[in-house]
C-alpha cells in the first residue's frame, strides 16, 4: 500500500528547531522527488523544500539557511532539519513525492501541525 506517513511536529518557541521525519512505503518508483509543502490557515499550500534521489534541492527562499532537507534511499525517508524557527512557519507540513515523469507531487502524507508560539 502506498503510504507516507509524517511525524515530529508540534510546539517550539520561536528561534527554536524540530525535525520532521516522513517515511515511505510501497512501490519506491514514486519518490524520485520528495519533498514538504505546507499551509497556514487561509493560504494556499506552498512548497518549503524537495530533494530528488540523486540529490538535487530545491527550497523556498523564506527558509534558505534555516531549513535542510535530508533523505535516506535505503530507508525510503526523508527529513526536514528546522532551525530558527520563526512564527509565521506555523502551518501543516505535508510530505509528498512524485514519481519522474510527473511534474507536480502526487502522493501525499496526512500532515503534522507546526506551531511556533511563545
Amino acid at each position: 500500500q502506498e503510504q507516507l506517513v509524517e511525524s515530529g511536529g508540534g510546539l517550539v518557541q520561536p528561534g527554536g528547531s524540530l525535525r520532521l521525519s516522513c517515511a515511505a512505503s510501497g512501490s519506491t518508483s514514486r519518490l524520485y522527488l520528495m519533498g514538504w509543502y505546507r499551509q497556514a490557515p487561509g493560504k494556499e499550500r506552498e512548497l518549503v523544500a524537495s530533494l530528488t534521489s540523486d540529490g538535487s534541492t530545491n527550497y523556498a527562499d523564506s527558509v534558505k539557511g534555516r531549513f535542510t532537507i535530508s533523505r535516506d534511499n535505503a530507508k525510503n525517508t526523508v527529513d526536514l532539519q528546522m532551525n530558527s524557527l520563526k512564527p509565521e512557519d506555523t502551518a501543516v507540513y505535508y510530505c509528498g513525492s512524485r514519481p519522474r515523469s510527473f511534474s507536480t507531487f502526487n502522493y501525499w502524507g496526512q500532515g503534522t501541525q507546526v506551531t511556533v508560539s511563545s
